[in-house]
C-alpha cells in the first residue's frame, strides 16, 4: 500500500505546486511584462481618477452621452463578474418584447430621428459586456448628443471618426467605436468649447 501511496502523494504535491503556483505566476508575470495595460484591466483615467475599463461596457443614460449596447449581465448591468448573454433565442417572445421596448426608448430620447435603429443598440452581445458599438450606432445617436451638448453635429461626427476602429486585419468584424473613449473625447470637446 505504501509503495503506491507515496508516489501518488508526491505526484499530487508536485502537480499542485506546478499547476497551482508556478504556472499561474509565470503566466501573470509574462502578461504583466508583455501586456501591462491589459493585465492591469485596461483602466482608463480622467482627471487622475479611474473612470472605467476600455474592455468592459458601461451604462450611459444621459442624452449628452453616446449609449452602448444593452447588457444582459445580472444582477446589475455591465457586471464583469456575471458575464454572459441572456440566452434568449431569436424566436423567444421575451427577446422581441425587450427589443421593442429598447426601440421605443431610443425613439423617445430622439423623437425626430426616423432612421432605422442599428441592431447593436437594441440587442446585447454574447458576453453582455461589449464596450463597443458599430459606427452606424454612433452615427444614429449623433444628432441627439450634439443637440444635448449644443455642439455642431459635424464636430461630433469628427469625434466619431477620430475614435473609429477599423476591421481587424481589414476583414474581421466591422468598424466600431469604443463608447467610453468616445464619451471621454466628447467631454474633452465640450470643455474646450465653453
Amino acid at each position: 500500500m505504501s509503495s503506491t501511496l507515496r508516489p501518488a502523494v508526491v505526484l499530487f504535491g508536485a502537480l499542485t505546486v506546478i499547476c497551482g503556483l508556478v504556472y499561474p505566476l509565470a503566466v501573470s508575470g509574462i502578461g504583466a511584462v508583455a501586456f501591462p495595460a491589459q493585465a492591469g484591466g485596461s483602466i482608463v483615467e480622467s482627471g487622475g481618477k479611474p473612470v472605467g475599463s476600455i474592455l468592459i461596457g458601461q451604462s450611459f443614460s444621459s442624452p449628452k452621452y453616446f449609449w452602448g449596447r444593452p447588457s444582459a449581465t445580472g444582477p446589475m448591468p455591465n457586471n464583469a463578474a456575471g458575464s454572459g448573454g441572456s440566452n434568449l433565442g431569436p424566436t423567444n417572445p421575451a427577446l422581441g418584447d425587450a427589443v421593442k421596448g429598447r426601440i421605443e426608448a431610443l425613439r423617445a430620447a430622439d423623437p425626430g430621428n426616423s432612421a432605422p435603429v442599428p441592431v447593436d443598440l437594441v440587442t446585447a452581445s454574447g458576453s453582455g459586456l461589449d464596450p463597443e458599438i458599430s459606427v452606424a450606432a454612433a452615427q444614429y445617436q449623433l444628432r441627439r448628443v450634439a443637440a444635448a451638448r449644443q455642439l455642431d453635429p459635424a464636430r461630433v461626427g469628427a469625434l466619431i471618426e477620430a475614435q473609429r476602429q477599423n476591421q481587424v486585419l481589414g476583414f474581421f468584424g466591422e468598424a466600431r467605436v469604443n463608447v467610453l473613449a468616445l464619451n471621454l473625447a466628447l467631454d474633452a470637446e465640450s470643455a474646450h468649447t465653453r
